[in-house]
């Protein structure tokens, strides 16, 4: 790292296998497999000799980007320059076929399929380990109960397993949507420069599907000078949507993991937290996963944008997806590092579940006291209600239990012995098919985990 760097992502953010693909190096390579894919295709269909495409092929290896790069600076045009090293480098007949018919983003939005596709398998491979990991915690959590808690207040019981399986799920789901947008974006653009082809003549969609089988791609059905941008668009939604889960997640341990609370944390021993207050642990882990996931969700806005081009196209998308692309793939690929690492280090504690679980004395048993009112002494709702709200707030007020406010009510006294109040009344069995939940979820994980995902295979 350099003393001299600006941006986060060159030193902070982001693994070294990320930085590599979208790193500079990468793309040039990207750009170079594309133009010599293009010319082999133009020989398979016989508009350029075979010697040029194995020429080219030859020389391809011993252009480097940083050539290329150089060259742009008395071009200002990045795809001109790197035709001109490789027609350098390919010499002879092979110079005058380079990039023959193409037009600049034939080669430059393939070439971003092809970060894609490398990208996000990286990425759902990071996924996929989290998704097991959660599952993982699910399964050992299926029946540690703990309170549940709507508008930031004690609702019903549940388990820890079901809350963690509800995470599963979500995020099984996140693969599903990445692997759907991949297959509209991660496809090649070969089409010329409006998009008809007209410089191949009749050899056109040969040329294109010629081309795109030797990257391993689906051609676009159709396209303008540049690929819709709509795909690159639903990319940034699925991945904005997955940081925000992932966010979700982060949150849930920050709140569960205040000194009041304390029921589940980050294990940050042998760590240093304040700079000035020795004594605390901060959940730093999972507060830059919140804070990067503000940035996935403002990148995203940019591919949105980008779908609005003038006529067959215009430039306005390409400055902002230098940043944004590149930048998007390692903010996500930066939190699925720190939320696997969160759940490595990830405690919880059943003893302060049962605690909080006990502290308002069984008022949380609330809607248990209003189904048995309803459903053996022949109340109506709206009386049961009320007797169940006057009852579970006389036991958070004075400290007594529901079970025994409940069995001294006349409503109650003599018609259901004390032994089955208490029974009803546990919290700890009132979690209803949570165990069950957390199966389905775990099972359709494990699905989603074995699905195929055609668009991110090897090509």
């Amino acid at each position: 790292m350099s003393a001299d760097s600006v941006c986060a992502f060159e030193w902070r953010y982001g693994s070294p296998e990320m930085r590599a693909i979208v790193s500079r190096r990468g793309f040039i390579e990207r750009m170079i497999r594309v133009e010599v894919a293009l010319l082999e295709a133009l020989a398979e269909a016989g508009l350029a000799p075979r010697e040029a495409a194995e020429r080219l092929r030859e020389a391809a290896s011993r252009v480097h980007p940083e050539e290329v790069y150089e060259r742009e600076r008395e071009t200002g045009h990045e795809v001109i320059a790197l035709v001109e090293a490789l027609a350098e480098k390919a010499g002879g007949e092979a110079a005058r076929w380079i990039h023959y018919g193409a037009t600049s983003n034939d080669i430059v939005d393939t070439a971003w399929a092809l970060v894609l596709r490398d990208a996000l398998r990286l990425l759902l491979g990071k996924l996929s380990r989290l998704v097991q990991r959660l599952s993982q915690l699910a399964r050992e959590t299926r029946d540690v109960v703990m309170i549940g808690r709507t508008h930031g207040q004690h609702a019903l019981p549940i388990t820890l397993g079901f809350k963690l399986a509800n995470y599963v799920y979500e995020l099984a789901r996140s693969r599903e949507r990445i692997c759907a947008a991949a297959s509209r974006a991660v496809r090649a653009k070969i089409g010329g420069a409006v998009g008809t082809m007209a410089a191949w003549g009749e050899a056109g969609p040969r040329v294109r599907e010629a081309a795109a089988r030797r990257l391993g791609l689906e051609p676009h059905v159709i396209t303008t000078q540049v690929a819709p941008r709509d795909g690159f668009a639903e990319v940034a939604a699925a991945l904005a949507i997955l940081a925000s889960q992932l966010d979700r997640l982060a949150t849930e341990v920050r709140e569960l993991a205040r000194p009041e609370i304390m029921e589940v944390w980050e294990d940050r021993a042998g760590t240093l937290g304040s700079s000035a207050m020795p004594h605390k642990a901060n959940p730093v882990t999972a507060e830059r996963i919140s804070g990067l996931a503000r940035i996935a969700r403002s990148l995203s806005t940019a591919f949105l944008e980008n779908i609005v081009l003038w006529h067959e196209r215009d430039l306005s998308n390409s400055s902002s997806e230098r940043v944004a692309i590149p930048h998007l793939l390692l903010t996500l690929d930066q939190m699925l590092e720190d939320t696997l690492a969160l759940l490595g280090r990830l405690r919880y504690s059943p003893e302060r579940m049962r605690r909080n679980l006990e502290l308002s004395h069984g008022a949380v048993m609330a809607e248990a006291l209003m189904g048995l009112l309803i459903r053996e002494l022949g109340m109506s709702r709206p009386e049961a209600y009320r007797l169940a709200k006057k009852l579970s707030e006389e036991a958070a007020s004075t400290g007594r239990p529901l079970h025994e406010l409940a069995a001294s009510h006349p409503a109650l006294a003599g018609r259901v012995p004390p032994e089955r109040l208490r029974e009803i009344l546990d919290p700890l069995r009132y979690t209803g098919s949570a165990g069950w939940l957390v199966e389905q979820a775990l099972g359709y994980a494990e699905r989603v985990l074995r699905a195929p995902c055609p668009p991110l295979e090897e090509g």
